[in-house]
């Protein structure tokens, strides 16, 4: 393209180009990448020091590539193209670019615009905690996937747990769809129903304001009269015995699974009691950890058979 025909980029960087890398760049030997040129406008996205060192040596034409997008989605691939090769944006102008993002994509995740800019998700979740682009309070955000998941999860949860008392036959793509949550998170919630436990695990529990103002777990059963909880306790050892006897787990991989399950299919509480008054003091607190590490192992595990092997 020839060069008069282009317009300079509207860059990330706020100090503009350094002459002292178009210097660099006008006196290699190798042929140089193409800029990138938005179509509709003809204006330079990525590429601004070659363009400028492509002047410098008296060229009137330059390889380009074009871009379809819209302003915005132009000035994120300019970040990124500048985050992945050449000169590197300063940290002030990651930050200035995350600020600028988080106000023409609010809905995006804070993992998203930091894969975008190149810096940390936490630093992303900094700048848009401190930010007034927008005061609308999503409730969703979109991640690198390109799929929407809600800001809260607890509220998710609720939202499914109200589906399912509602439609109790609905399958779990429906709960899912209706909920805005995961299909694998619906399957969650509607088997934490069934077994009579909240649909909200320990760590979302008093996150949504429905909990708050009913004292009850949000989707509990609760008996008649009594104001309690009617639970149908999943039997450990029964659904043990039961795999045990299923040919289909005979591979190494179900009997190492069966194994480890046989560790684990104690129910009652005097028998927890009896193993944790025989831990040393002195260990006990290590044992704790050990334990709860334990826990989240198959927590991940549990999350990744439902993710797998849904309705």
């Amino acid at each position: 393209m020839p060069i008069s025909a282009l317009l300079p980029s509207d860059s990330p960087r706020s100090g503009g180009e350094s002459m002292e890398h178009v210097q660099l760049l006008a006196e290699t030997a190798t042929e140089l990448p193409p800029i990138v040129v938005r179509r509709s406008t003809m204006r330079v996205i990525d590429g601004m020091h070659r363009l400028r060192a492509a002047e410098l040596n008296n060229e009137d034409r330059v390889r380009v590539r074009f871009f379809d997008g819209t302003q915005e989605a132009a000035f994120v691939e300019a970040v990124k193209l500048n985050t992945a090769h050449g000169l590197p944006l300063s940290r002030a102008d990651r930050v200035s670019a995350v600020t600028r993002i988080i106000a023409s994509h609010p809905q995006w995740s804070d993992r998203r615009i930091a894969e975008a800019t190149g810096l940390a998700a936490s630093s992303v979740a900094a700048v848009r905690s401190r930010s007034t682009a927008s005061a609308e309070q999503l409730k969703k955000r979109v991640g690198r996937d390109g799929r929407a998941r809600p800001l809260d999860a607890a509220e998710g949860r609720v939202r499914a747990s109200q589906v399912i008392a509602a439609h109790p036959g609905s399958t779990l793509r429906e709960i899912a769809e209706q909920a805005g949550i995961s299909v694998a998170t619906a399957k969650d919630v509607r088997d934490r129903i069934r077994t009579g436990q909240d649909p909200l695990p320990c760590r979302q529990r008093g996150t949504t304001k429905r909990a708050e103002q009913t004292g009850n777990p949000v989707g509990m059963p609760t008996s008649h009269g009594s104001g309690s909880a009617e639970f149908s306790p999943f039997d450990l050892r029964a659904a043990w015995e039961r795999l045990l006897r299923d040919p289909a787990m005979r591979t190494d991989s179900g009997r190492a699974i069966l194994q480890l399950l046989r560790s684990h299919a104690v129910r009652d509480e005097e028998t927890w009691h009896r193993l944790a008054a025989g831990v040393p003091e002195h260990r006990a607190t290590t044992m704790a950890r050990a334990a709860k590490m334990c826990a989240e192992h198959w927590l991940r595990f549990a999350q990744q058979l439902e993710a797998v092997h849904v309705d």
